[in-house]
Protein backbone atom coordinates (compact mmCIF):
# COMPACT_ATOMS: atom_id res chain seq x y z
CA UNK A 1 0.00 0.00 0.00
CA UNK A 2 3.15 1.99 -0.12
CA UNK A 3 1.50 4.34 -3.10
CA UNK A 4 -1.21 5.51 0.02
CA UNK A 5 1.37 6.54 1.51
CA UNK A 6 3.00 8.33 -1.32
CA UNK A 7 -0.20 10.14 -1.71
CA UNK A 8 -0.64 11.02 1.54
CA UNK A 9 2.97 11.80 1.85
CA UNK A 10 3.12 10.09 5.12
CA UNK A 11 6.38 10.38 6.61
CA UNK A 12 6.70 6.49 7.04
CA UNK A 13 7.82 6.44 3.30
CA UNK A 14 11.15 5.77 3.33
CA UNK A 15 12.89 8.73 1.25
CA UNK A 16 14.38 6.75 -1.61
CA UNK A 17 11.31 4.97 -1.86
CA UNK A 18 9.48 8.26 -2.21
CA UNK A 19 12.33 9.23 -4.34
CA UNK A 20 12.14 6.69 -7.20
CA UNK A 21 8.02 6.68 -7.35
CA UNK A 22 8.58 10.37 -8.35
CA UNK A 23 11.15 9.88 -10.74
CA UNK A 24 9.58 10.47 -14.34
CA UNK A 25 12.54 7.66 -15.76
CA UNK A 26 11.08 4.63 -13.50
CA UNK A 27 7.46 3.17 -14.74
CA UNK A 28 6.26 2.51 -11.21
CA UNK A 29 3.35 -0.06 -11.36
CA UNK A 30 0.22 -0.77 -8.83
CA UNK A 31 -1.04 -4.86 -8.48
CA UNK A 32 -4.36 -4.81 -8.45
CA UNK A 33 -4.09 -6.25 -4.90
CA UNK A 34 -3.43 -2.87 -3.85
CA UNK A 35 -7.27 -0.87 -4.25
CA UNK A 36 -8.40 -4.40 -3.75
CA UNK A 37 -6.78 -4.32 -0.16
CA UNK A 38 -7.54 -0.67 0.82
CA UNK A 39 -11.55 -1.28 -0.58
CA UNK A 40 -11.60 -3.68 2.41
CA UNK A 41 -9.65 -2.10 5.12
CA UNK A 42 -12.03 1.09 4.39
CA UNK A 43 -15.38 -0.91 4.58
CA UNK A 44 -14.07 -2.36 7.89
CA UNK A 45 -13.15 0.51 8.79
CA UNK A 46 -9.21 -0.27 9.29
CA UNK A 47 -8.11 2.36 7.19
CA UNK A 48 -9.22 6.04 6.57
CA UNK A 49 -8.40 7.50 3.51
CA UNK A 50 -10.09 11.23 4.18
CA UNK A 51 -12.92 10.65 1.96
CA UNK A 52 -15.26 8.33 0.01
CA UNK A 53 -13.76 5.30 -1.46
CA UNK A 54 -15.13 5.49 -4.82
CA UNK A 55 -13.20 7.59 -7.46
CA UNK A 56 -10.20 6.98 -4.83
CA UNK A 57 -7.65 4.98 -6.96
CA UNK A 58 -8.78 6.39 -10.42
CA UNK A 59 -7.97 10.43 -9.38
CA UNK A 60 -4.85 9.25 -7.40
CA UNK A 61 -3.62 6.99 -10.14
CA UNK A 62 -4.23 9.16 -12.76
CA UNK A 63 -2.52 12.43 -11.12
CA UNK A 64 0.56 10.51 -10.43
CA UNK A 65 0.99 8.71 -13.69
CA UNK A 66 1.08 5.43 -11.77
CA UNK A 67 0.15 2.73 -13.70
CA UNK A 68 -1.95 -0.87 -13.00
CA UNK A 69 -0.07 -4.19 -13.07
CA UNK A 70 -3.15 -6.67 -13.45
CA UNK A 71 -3.40 -9.93 -12.39
CA UNK A 72 -2.86 -12.99 -15.00
CA UNK A 73 -3.74 -16.48 -14.01
CA UNK A 74 -0.23 -16.93 -14.83
CA UNK A 75 0.59 -14.85 -11.25
CA UNK A 76 -1.84 -17.09 -9.47
CA UNK A 77 -0.24 -19.91 -10.62
CA UNK A 78 3.07 -18.88 -9.14
CA UNK A 79 1.03 -17.84 -5.92
CA UNK A 80 -0.23 -21.67 -5.35
CA UNK A 81 3.18 -22.95 -5.25
CA UNK A 82 4.99 -19.95 -2.99
CA UNK A 83 6.12 -21.30 0.37
CA UNK A 84 4.16 -19.42 3.34
CA UNK A 85 6.42 -17.45 4.30
CA UNK A 86 3.97 -14.65 4.16
CA UNK A 87 0.67 -15.17 5.11
CA UNK A 88 -1.21 -12.36 3.61
CA UNK A 89 -3.14 -12.66 0.74
CA UNK A 90 -2.42 -9.26 -1.19
CA UNK A 91 0.99 -9.59 -0.01
CA UNK A 92 1.89 -13.08 -1.94
CA UNK A 93 -0.05 -11.87 -5.02
CA UNK A 94 2.01 -8.96 -5.26
CA UNK A 95 5.40 -11.49 -4.54
CA UNK A 96 4.23 -13.77 -7.10
CA UNK A 97 3.75 -10.93 -9.62
CA UNK A 98 7.19 -9.57 -8.72
CA UNK A 99 8.66 -12.86 -9.48
CA UNK A 100 7.42 -13.73 -12.65
CA UNK A 101 7.55 -10.19 -14.24
CA UNK A 102 11.48 -9.57 -12.50
CA UNK A 103 10.62 -6.50 -11.05
CA UNK A 104 11.30 -5.05 -7.32
CA UNK A 105 8.58 -4.34 -4.89
CA UNK A 106 9.04 -1.16 -2.83
CA UNK A 107 8.23 -1.81 0.79
CA UNK A 108 9.45 -2.00 4.18
CA UNK A 109 8.09 -5.60 4.34
CA UNK A 110 11.10 -7.45 4.94
CA UNK A 111 9.07 -11.10 5.02
CA UNK A 112 9.09 -10.64 1.41
CA UNK A 113 13.01 -11.43 1.25
CA UNK A 114 12.12 -14.73 2.20
CA UNK A 115 11.19 -15.24 -1.99
CA UNK A 116 14.13 -14.01 -3.40
CA UNK A 117 12.37 -10.85 -4.76
CA UNK A 118 14.44 -7.43 -5.09
CA UNK A 119 12.79 -4.91 -1.80
CA UNK A 120 13.88 -1.52 -2.36
CA UNK A 121 12.97 0.72 0.96
CA UNK A 122 16.53 2.20 1.76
Amino acid sequence: MRCFGFWRDDPQLSGHAKALIQDPANDILVSRAVPWEVAIKVSTKKLDILGPYPGFFRQNMSRSRLLYLETRDEHLDVVADLPFHHKDPFDRLMIAQAMMESIPIISIDTQFDAYGVIRIWN
